[in-house]
């Protein structure tokens, strides 16, 4: 019983965490593409030497190397998207555009896994999709920013679809250890190739570097690590039910951090309340058809 309050509140402190990664992205005064290649470098060596430290095996198949480095694309684009739309409208309308990442998964997941879509889901998905729609007509100023917010939910979707099925074989830190040296490999193929890595010279300001440790450690290896961890003593019901909490965590911290600049008309509350609401109702709707 002791274990599982410990974890609960890990897994709350984690949630917390990435809740945190949308106040980071709008304080970091550099685009999403460098913010994420810096992002990946840091967590990929924090979690290198977590394995040094800790004498882990990390040695994969050919086949899993692949899967897990093209795996990796994915999340670059996903990270890419999400700050981006961070830069060109604000935290709390990137993070309720994320949040319809239940609405992807529930197509996704049964074209990817070949399985039939529920009618359940369908519902859930078209609430999530009132939502949307009610945030696009009364936020129209962030019409950009809720477009990558979307991509950004679209692409996690179809990562965390991927790794559902790669985790069935491999050990969730290993996955994402590898997931992070591809993101880190692709996204410098495309520096090098529009020219921005040949200029770039480290001398961010002492603020940046700080934020940007910040975020590559404590926000992406660490909570990674310990997300994982406290799965093997709470349901995944559960897990789903507290993830959910991410986005509230982040509208809440943005409120604090920015205040005014997240200032959002009545008809963004009303579609991030629709949005929200469904997405705590899928893992609970979920559970009881699994029962039936």
């Amino acid at each position: 019983m002791e274990a599982t309050k410990k974890n609960l509140l890990i897994l709350h402190l984690t949630v917390f965490v990435w809740g945190f990664t949308g106040v980071l992205g709008k304080v970091i005064s550099i685009d999403a593409v460098p913010m994420v290649w810096y992002r990946v470098l840091i967590a990929a060596t924090t979690l290198f030497a977590w394995f040094l430290l800790t004498k882990k095996d990390i040695k994969i198949t050919k086949k899993q190397f692949i899967q897990f480095f093209l795996t990796g694309g994915i999340v670059a684009v996903h990270w890419i998207f999400f700050f981006h739309a961070i830069k060109v409208s604000t935290v709390s309308v990137t993070l309720v555009c994320l949040s319809s990442f239940t609405l992807f998964t529930a197509i996704l997941e049964p074209l990817i896994k070949k399985q039939p879509i529920q009618m359940g889901d369908i519902l859930i998905g078209l609430l999530i999709i009132l939502g949307i729609y009610m945030i696009f007509k009364f936020e129209g100023q962030y019409t950009l920013g809720i477009i990558f917010g979307l991509l950004a939910a679209v692409a996690s979707s179809l990562f965390s679809t991927i790794n559902s099925t790669l985790v069935q074989k491999s050990e969730p830190s290993i996955i994402g250890f590898y997931e992070l040296v591809g993101a880190l490999f692709w996204i410098t193929l495309y520096r090098l190739y529009d020219g921005s890595l040949l200029h770039t010279h480290f001398n961010l300001s002492v603020k940046n570097w700080c934020y940007l440790i910040l975020l590559g450690t404590l926000c992406t290896s660490v909570a990674y690590v310990a997300g994982v961890a406290v799965m093997r003593t709470l349901s995944a019901f559960r897990v789903a039910l507290i993830t959910n909490l991410e986005p509230v965590y982040g509208i809440v911290l943005a409120f604090i951090f920015f205040q005014n600049k997240e200032q959002m008309t009545g008809g963004f509350y009303i579609g991030a309340t629709i949005i929200l609401a469904s997405i705590f109702l899928y893992p609970i709707y979920k559970k009881r058809k699994n029962k039936l």
